[in-house]
């Protein structure tokens, strides 16, 4: 495995992800079953009424239907799924070139090439696979910023339990929040559970994030200043969690989309995830179609190497579902945009 950043733990990774039953299934299909007590031990249950709330926070409206999911920490589940590879680090690719014999040869700017019978490129939004691959597939920005953040959840904040997972809207700008609570904080849970595996020393946190009016920028203030420089009057407790939230870990982010185009020749080189259909996070689907394909492609590899079907036949049969339920993803998530940003641009 080849990753560009310099190192596993290099940058902000964001926060939980809410996984439906598809994606924590593939979750534990694509890690060893001697680790799903681990898995069971690090996630928690989580619902929402999905309520929209006034600064005060009063009751104004509802965003739809409840919600209910499977709840896990990013840079947790990240550490767990890398457990075991080997990973080259500050590796970036600059390029790749399909060989006469039918394998790829990938290009890196700081060391040597690579080869291989397949090429997949997981690498996110601005995907330099994707550039070679299907450079007329390209991100769409949506105009919609928003403030990500991160506050130890304390007793002080148990009063906002009805806010997790709701929307509150004041001032042209809307907060989400959205609790992390660990069975058993994972760096302990590993320790017990699979001693081979090390999980990031982490403890139950709120994660926050404020989008803000179309094209919205943080104006020379840090994250934290920006987003309570848009909450005057806003409920104490509201203010004291952004007040106390993880400086290091807020940031200003955007959201683009990626939505799959015309299908490419089958070849050894294919795309996974945010990299062929990267979808709004109001969709709430990103990581489970990700996942999704991580273990479908998986299956079809499996059965490559069983001799079932030859390799560029298990690649595209992989292409072709993922290309129909990526792209319904990406729809559904634009399509719920509007609710949390009404200004968006979505395409």
């Amino acid at each position: 495995m080849f990753e560009r950043d310099p190192g596993i733990g290099a940058r902000f990774q964001g926060y939980r992800l809410v996984l439906n039953l598809i994606g924590f299934q593939a979750v534990r299909d694509c890690l060893p079953a001697r680790w799903h007590p681990l898995l069971d031990e690090i996630v928690m249950d989580a619902s929402a009424e999905q309520l929209i709330l006034d600064p005060r926070l009063n009751e104004i409206g509802r965003l739809g239907a409840g919600r209910t999911g499977i709840v896990v920490d990013r840079q947790v589940l990240r550490h767990l799924l890398l457990t075991g590879l080997t990973v080259h680090t500050d590796a970036m690719l600059t390029g790749y070139d399909v060989r006469a014999g039918g394998n790829v040869e990938a290009r890196f700017a700081r060391r040597g090439p690579a080869t291989a019978d397949l090429l997949v490129g997981a690498d996110g939004v601005t995907s330099a696979v994707r550039g070679v691959l299907s450079p007329r597939t390209t991100p769409t920005d949506t105009g919609v910023r928003f403030v990500i953040g991160r506050t130890p959840l304390t007793e002080e904040f148990a009063g906002l339990s009805t806010a997790y997972g709701s929307k509150i809207t004041g001032g042209g700008v809307s907060l989400l929040l959205g609790a992390m609570r660990f069975r058993t904080p994972p760096k302990q849970a590993a320790e017990r559970l699979a001693p081979e595996v090390t999980l990031p020393d982490i403890g139950d946190y709120v994660r926050w994030a404020m989008i803000l009016p179309p094209d919205g920028s943080l104006g020379g203030l840090s994250a934290q200043d920006a987003v309570l420089s848009r909450m005057e009057g806003w409920h104490p407790e509201l203010r004291a969690l952004i007040d106390q939230a993880d400086p290091d870990n807020s940031t200003l982010l955007s959201i683009r989309v990626v939505e799959p185009g015309e299908r490419w020749a089958s070849g050894p080189v294919t795309l996974l995830g945010d990299a062929i259909h990267a979808t709004s996070p109001t969709g709430g689907n990103g990581a489970n179609t990700a996942l999704r394909d991580a273990d479908l492609l998986r299956r079809r590899l499996i059965g490559a190497g069983e001799g079932r079907q030859d390799l560029l036949s298990a690649v595209g049969d992989y292409e072709r579902q993922m290309f129909e339920y990526g792209a319904e993803a990406v729809r559904g998530s634009l399509e719920k945009l509007p609710a949390f940003a009404p200004e968006a641009r979505p395409s």
